[in-house]
């Protein structure tokens, strides 16, 4: 077997230096001789892994795990011994000379069939590109993708292609171009039963890259038919997509500059957000957000941002990003997504907003975040009847997993008395309840967060009675009286209600209003939660809504709004008192929330002196 010479060795070894190798990796912040960063081989929240310059070598005080730039990358890659040596020595422009003349036979077999796939799919990719782009048989894709609001510029940046219907195309195409039938029937692009036929076929296409820019797979979305929305490519040795995330390689420059990433849902919105100049958006693939993602993204970056769809599914993946970003040590912030547009329209994802809105709207709505922890209350609040003991204890306790996660017994204990606070229960109750959880097994814990995470808010809720609130009165007075809706919809919007079955007689009316459906049944349509329904017919036969409804509108508008404004103004006092026994937040961030708070208690007044 041919050897890699042992000058190459050394003169690799000679001219590659430790953090800029390593630093391709982790994020590395100098202190004293050394420059620190989070260990790429185990989960950690606290830097303990480390680089020595003056010895080219890596420890970790953490898994104890060290060595060499060699031996770091060949972990990390997961690459053989030459196989390192010769992507080290690419990285170095030194030339790789084997002992016997030529490399090892069965190592260069791999590399070469690595190096082929990846040239198969730059190919394909260009080819798709240009079909959908300059010939007469993708128009119909590339009409629908610049409906959708995306830009020409977009389209070149993130290369979208077409595949063609007829699914023996790419087949014919690629034997003309030399390809063999043998080497195309491993690629992944053909079915299995029948390599002649094409995976993808009358589809929008996404190249998926590596975060080194290199094509290692395709997602399609079906133009029209039966069949899955969107397909990607089997995993491969270039391709494994628990480990990459769609559009790394053009977020990545971003990521590293201010430290933050942006994850979204699918493939248009991370083309939304960069056509609005956010440019470290990126997207998991076809799987939920994994922990092997955020390890990647924490190399580069401190901050994540979640930009998930706010649809049930949404709300859970929401849920389940925020454990994976905090427990591989990303700090955790929502964009909630479930706006209303200047059209009245009520948007659910970025890519809707880019569509109807522009670029610009969407800049601003994603300039607009909270915290994991106020979007967690948000949905303990929707989750679980909190009127009821049985309601309480479920919206205390699906905090634990979120506790949990926390490295800092400072910053969980701060949490459980926010908990305590918000939901106004004994703090030492709750601390009694999180220690009970902690003991459960792993398996314990993990049935209850996926019994979770199959249920929806009206599942929840429905276990206990409906109950008349004050958005509730509202949106069934003007249920009672449709024509009132124009005035609640420019008066109110969907942001400020709370109650999950109120915004959901909201999104009916707004849907009917949109579609000018102004009878009941046509309404009722629009509610999918039946006992919700029942409510509402139920409610509508009396009179209580019809006696002076403009009075009624415009005071139920009040009180929700009074209401919204004292729930924040107790948030921000709870934020300010934890700030000062050693919370987190800096001057800025207090002096912007007494200036809220100023806000709000002028406003507060505004709304009492008008109902006088």
């Amino acid at each position: 077997m041919s050897r890699i010479t042992e000058e190459t060795i050394q003169e690799i070894q000679r001219r590659a230096d430790a953090v800029t190798i390593i630093g391709e990796y982790v994020r590395l912040e100098k202190k004293g001789g050394r420059y620190w960063g989070l260990c790429p081989f185990h989960n950690e929240k606290t830097p303990s892994f480390s680089v020595d310059p003056d010895k080219n070598f890596f420890y970790c005080f953490g898994c104890h795990k060290g060595g060499g730039i060699i031996s770091f990358v060949m972990e990390l890659e997961k690459l053989s011994y030459p196989e390192t040596l010769e992507l080290l020595a690419k990285k170095l422009n030194i030339p790789v000379i084997y002992e016997a003349g030529s490399p090892d036979p069965e190592e260069t077999n791999r590399t070469k069939q690595r190096e082929d796939l990846a040239e198969l799919y730059r190919r394909v990719a260009i080819s798709f590109h240009h079909i959908l782009t300059a010939t007469e048989a993708g128009k119909k894709a590339l009409t629908y993708v610049r409906e959708r609001g995306v830009s020409d510029e977009m389209i070149r940046k993130f290369r979208l292609g077409y595949a063609p219907s007829d699914r023996q195309w790419l087949f014919n195409f690629l034997q003309k171009k030399g390809y063999s039938e043998e080497f195309l029937s491993k690629s992944g692009l053909f079915s299995r039963q029948n390599t002649r036929i094409s995976f993808f076929a009358d589809r929008l296409m996404f190249p998926i890259s590596d975060k080194k820019g290199q094509t290692v797979a395709f997602g399609g979305r079906l133009l029209q038919g039966d069949g899955p929305k969107y397909l990607n490519s089997a995993e491969s040795d270039l391709y494994k997509k628990r480990e990459t995330l769609y559009a790394i390689e053009l977020a990545l420059p971003q990521i590293r500059q201010s430290e933050e990433v942006h994850i979204c849902e699918g493939y248009m919105d991370v083309i939304a957000l960069h056509q609005a100049g956010i440019g470290t958006a990126v997207a998991p693939l076809g799987t939920a957000f994994t922990d092997e993602q955020a390890r990647l993204l924490r190399q580069w970056a401190k901050t994540a941002y979640l930009v998930f769809d706010n649809d049930p599914a949404g709300q859970a993946a929401t849920i389940k990003g925020i454990l994976t970003c905090r427990r591989n040590g990303l700090t955790c912030r929502i964009i909630s997504m479930e706006k209303t547009g200047e059209k009245g329209i009520i948007f659910k994802d970025p890519a809707d907003i880019l569509k109807e809105d522009g670029p610009g709207a969407l800049q601003k709505y994603v300039k607009c975040f909270i915290n994991d922890f106020d979007y967690l209350v948000g949905r303990a609040r929707a989750l679980f009847d909190i009127t009821h003991t049985e309601g309480l204890a479920q919206a205390v306790a699906f905090f634990f997993p979120y506790l949990e996660t926390l490295d800092s017994e400072v910053s969980r204990d701060g949490c459980m008395g926010s908990i305590a606070d918000t939901f106004g229960v004994d703090r030492t109750a709750v601390l009694r309840d999180f220690e009970t959880y902690s003991k459960k097994s792993a398996a314990d814990k993990q049935r209850s967060l996926d019994r979770l995470e199959q249920q929806k808010p009206a599942e929840i809720r429905s276990k206990a009675p409906i109950r008349m609130n004050d958005e509730l009165f509202l949106l069934m007075t003007i249920i009672s009286n449709r024509n009132l809706y124009p005035r609640l919809r420019s008066s109110l919007s969907i942001e400020e209600v709370e109650d999950p079955r109120a915004k959901e007689l909201f999104i009916a009316l707004e849907e009917c209003y949109r579609n000018e459906i102004q009878d009941v049944d046509g309404l009722l349509n629009q509610i999918q939660d039946d006992e919700l329904r029942n409510f509402v017919l139920e409610k509508t036969s009396s009179k209580a809504f019809s006696q002076n409804p403009e009075q009624l509108v415009l005071d139920g508008i009040k009180r929700i709004r009074e209401k919204r404004l004292e729930r924040r103004r107790a948030e921000i006092i709870l934020k300010l008192r934890s700030a000062r026994t050693g919370g987190l937040q800096s001057e800025q961030q207090i002096e912007e929330l007494l200036s809220e708070k100023v806000h709000i208690d002028a406003e507060l007044r505004r709304l009492k002196e008008d109902q006088e």
